[in-house]
């Protein structure tokens, strides 16, 4: 018998109305927060996912990277954030007035990364991008957007944990006093904290073997320069104003080298009770110059769907979503099935048994599928099965439609 990829997951049925519900709510806050939707292939160019990450363990160690009937280097994408960029640019939207404002959803992406809950060789991400807004209130709305989201999802006490990594600018001087900080410790730290000391010591705060040598290391915000340090405060008064819990996180750098400034997180539970990240983002100021496009200031956020859909399942929330029948039409298969499509047509969700077995065996069948009503066909008409009030009438066939949508309104 055939089995799934390592790292894969199928979406039967009887969860699938967990992503449409979270699907729905992200369209519509998106929507409503002035995002257009965009989507791209699941594969790019290996030159532009490996140029975004260079030093990064996504980049060095999880892309899927092969070479297709020509000869092409092609990689399928880790994340959203550089294949938006690159599809902005291709498709000239920056040229058609700022800001631009763009979101995915149910973006599928690939890492090859040891699989645990939350975490799969090909997860799905909601995400929005903003290019063109170069102050704090573009990172505040975007931090407010993602907890909206979470919150409209069911989750509770997400707390935004919020950082500043400086800029081009004021960066390289932490970086130095980051290896001042690491360099009498470095033949304790890991094989990777190693390797990361010279290529991007910001990487040594999110490791999480040498979390503990983290703790003691020096904070971004002691060192940057008043530019950054007024976004970043500006940035925190925005998000008290918006009632979004927040709090202060020197250890926070997100995963990819492109995040300029401000870096954030939602996270649910604390330390004691096993913290768990549910999605963040930050600004990423040079990343479209970068790949070839104008200085253009950025930011953005992306969240995984199934860490989402595995912290409501912590939480208790329902492990599905029931089936919606609206009525299932009881009878011999041939009318069963004419019924059945004039009810589809009148915006009903209707279902019949095309196995033509008895009416208890059909009854049953509606049981299983929780239906909210039966019609049930006669020589004389149809005997139309309240489920839910245990009653039943008499009805002429061209009426069941108009009684269903009746009740089904109310």
């Amino acid at each position: 018998m055939p089995t799934r990829a390592r790292g894969t997951e199928d979406v039967l049925p009887a969860a699938a109305g967990r992503w449409t519900r979270l699907e729905r709510i992200a369209r519509e806050l998106a929507a409503r927060h002035g995002f257009g939707e965009v989507r791209t292939p699941i594969f790019e160019h290996t030159e532009l996912v490996h140029r975004v990450g260079a030093s990064t363990d996504v980049v060095q160690k999880e892309t899927y990277d092969f070479s297709d009937r020509g000869g092409r280097s092609l990689t399928l994408r880790p994340e959203g954030t550089a294949p938006v960029v690159r599809a902005c640019l291709q498709g000239r939207l920056l040229d058609q007035g700022l800001p631009v404002k763009l979101c995915y959803v149910t973006l599928a992406a690939f890492r090859y990364e040891r699989p645990e809950a939350g975490r799969l060789r090909q997860h799905h991400q909601f995400g929005c991008e903003t290019f063109g807004a170069p102050g704090p209130v573009a990172d505040a709305e975007l931090a407010v957007l993602l907890g909206e989201f979470l919150e409209a999802a069911g989750i509770r006490g997400a707390v935004a944990h919020v950082n500043s990594i400086g800029c081009a600018a004021c960066r390289p001087g932490y970086r130095e006093a980051l290896r001042d900080y690491y360099r009498p410790r470095l033949s304790g730290l890991c094989g990777d904290c190693q390797r990361r000391f010279e290529q991007n010591p910001l990487r040594l705060l999110d490791c999480r073997v040498d979390r503990d040598a983290a703790l003691g290391a020096p904070h971004a915000v002691d060192h940057l320069d008043p530019d950054c340090a007024a976004h970043h405060a500006a940035l925190l008064r925005l998000l008290g104003a918006a009632g979004v819990p927040a709090r202060q996180d020197h250890l926070l750098v997100r995963g990819f080298d492109y995040y300029t400034r401000t870096v954030f997180e939602f996270v649910q539970g604390g330390e004691s009770e096993g913290a768990v990240s549910l999605g963040g983002g930050g600004r990423y100021d040079d990343l479209v110059a970068e790949l070839g496009g104008p200085r253009m200031p950025a930011a953005g956020f992306g969240v995984g769907m199934e860490r989402l859909l595995l912290a409501l399942d912590r939480q208790g929330e329902a492990s599905a979503d029931a089936r919606s029948c609206d009525v299932l039409v009881a009878g011999e298969p041939e009318a069963a099935f004419a019924l059945c499509a004039t009810l589809r047509r009148g915006g009903l969700a209707a279902e019949f048994d095309p196995l033509g077995r008895s009416l208890k065996a059909q009854l049953r069948y509606a049981d299983r599928l929780q239906a909210r009503f039966v019609a049930i066909l006669g020589p004389g008409g149809v005997t139309l099965r309240d489920m839910a009030q245990h009653a039943q009438r008499e009805v002429a066939a061209e009426a069941v439609a108009a009684e269903v949508a009746a009740v089904i309104r109310r």
